[in-house]
């Protein structure tokens, strides 16, 4: 996986910012998953919710991050892999929370399960997220 935000930004043909350069820094120094208002506070004060969140949706919608529903009806973000890209995300990975720390893992060995649906049903995208307690609370 690329470690450089800049070279990151670039290939996802996105002009180097401030704030890009910064929200994207966080992604890449975290082994978690985070919420928008971990971001504003990590950010420091210098970027705006509305910046902030923007930066979010560039990067959901180039394939640079992916959204993580929780069971309090927020949303976390974490990185992608290599292989998403804009409008493609193949982040077919299991989540884990840990009820301890509350840090969302992503799981990438473990892949989401296939799901049989009832004909005339199609889906889209499948959340698989699991709870416990990580290996780092154990």
């Amino acid at each position: 996986m690329v470690k450089d935000v800049k070279e990151i930004l670039k290939n996802n043909s996105l002009s180097i910012t401030g704030s890009r350069e910064k929200i994207l820094g966080l992604f890449l120094e975290q082994p978690g998953a985070l919420a928008h208002g971990d971001i504003e506070k990590r950010a420091g004060e210098k970027f705006d919710r509305v910046t902030v969140y923007r930066t979010l949706q560039t990067f959901v919608e180039k394939g640079i991050i992916h959204t993580i529903p929780t069971a309090d009806n927020s949303i976390r973000y974490a990185l992608c892999k290599d292989d998403c890209k804009e409008g493609h995300h193949h982040d077919h990975h299991v989540h884990f929370v840990c009820t301890k720390c509350s840090i969302t893992y992503c799981l990438d060995d473990v892949v989401t399960p296939e799901l049989k649906l009832p004909k005339g049903y199609t889906s889209s995208h499948i959340e698989v997220v699991a709870e416990g307690i990580c290996k780092n609370c154990k």
